[in-house]
């Protein structure tokens, strides 16, 4: 008994003695689960369990329409016939959705989104499951996919507008957290020319601003942000034409404690989606800068916006940063 108590003791001096460096933080993941991620780019995981992953054949693309609003049909962007022999009508807007890390076409952001659109007119929405290359444990390779994820949601777009003749002033792309990044690059590699592109609480780890890859204001046509936990689990600075802090951008009413953020960062996608069919709508206050938002106030400085919605801002000259109130849960709007 002594020796195993020598033994202990001697196991925890060691451990005190041996510097730690707080290297870990916790991100959330698609689907709402917490996750301790180391984010040395250097660190090593072993290649069982992080699987190699082709954005070329590994994502699907899934199109819903009011003709077939739960069963997808699957889209090849190197294959015009499958665009052809599909439900996609150039007549009617395309929207991208695209989900975050550990996320996949299930995830309930794409079918909530898609829902509401159909709910107020025809679309053809076309879900991205880059699941093979968001669910894996190393939330740095996942982050490190959004430059190639966004490429091939371009070549998708090239795909729809070679064999049908839709317009890409017609397309918009949606992302959560990684996907919105995602949602970015397809927009770069679209040289802008798309209409709208909405990051939904655009993630902040291992994201800074003058990155390649990271959400910018030059991405289409329109690019509006919509931040639900800034500072934690999304990024902390404006990234859109216009950027809306609902609630401040930080915390979210209902969410009670929210140690985490895990709440708060998931109610981006929730406020956008009822955005969409909401008919009172998210009417927010544009201020004088986000450095007073930060501090808790708004002082008016031009016309109000409504927050996401459809159609977008698009061609509305709307910029800047906003701020409104919502409700603690569903319905969120306020008017």
């Amino acid at each position: 008994m002594k020796f195993t108590i020598a033994v202990l003791l001697l196991m925890a001096l060691r451990a005190r003695s041996t510097p730690v460096e707080p290297r870990h933080s916790l991100v959330s993941d698609a689907n709402g689960n917490l996750h301790l991620v180391n984010p040395n780019p250097y660190t090593v995981i072993d290649a069982e369990l992080e699987p190699f992953f082709n954005a070329e054949t590994d994502i699907v693309f899934r199109l819903f329409t009011r003709s077939n609003p739960n069963n997808g049909q699957v889209l090849f962007w190197n294959d015009p016939a499958s665009v052809q022999n599909s439900n996609f009508n150039p007549a009617h807007p395309t929207r991208f959705t695209i989900h975050g890390w550990n996320g996949d076409g299930t995830s309930g952001l794409n079918s909530n989104i898609r829902n509401n659109y159909f709910a107020v007119g025809d679309f053809n929405v076309i879900s991205v499951d880059w699941g093979a290359g968001a669910q894996t444990i190393n939330y740095i390779s996942a982050r490190n996919r959004v430059l190639a994820v966004g490429e091939i949601v371009s070549r998708m777009i090239n795909t729809l507008v070679s064999a049908s003749g839709a317009s890409r002033n017609s397309v918009s792309v949606i992302g959560h957290s990684l996907g919105a990044h995602a949602a970015g690059n397809a927009g770069k590699f679209q040289g802008g020319q798309i209409q709208s592109v909405i990051g939904l609480d655009p993630a902040g780890p291992l994201f800074s601003l003058g990155q390649s890859d990271i959400m910018a204001l030059s991405d289409a046509q329109y690019v509006e942000a919509i931040f639900s936990n800034a500072g934690t689990l999304g990024f902390n600075l404006p990234l859109g034409n216009a950027n809306f802090f609902p609630n401040g951008g930080r915390t979210q009413p209902g969410c009670g404690i929210d140690l985490t953020g895990n709440c708060a960062h998931s109610r981006a996608h929730e406020l956008f989606a009822e955005s969409i069919s909401s008919t009172v709508g998210f009417r927010a206050t544009r201020c004088v800068s986000h450095d007073e938002v930060l501090a808790g106030g708004c002082t008016s400085s031009g016309p109000d916006a409504m927050m996401g919605g459809e159609p977008s801002n698009h061609g509305r000259g709307v910029d800047g940063i906003f701020r409104m109130n919502t409700n603690s849960g569903a319905p969120f709007a306020q008017g």
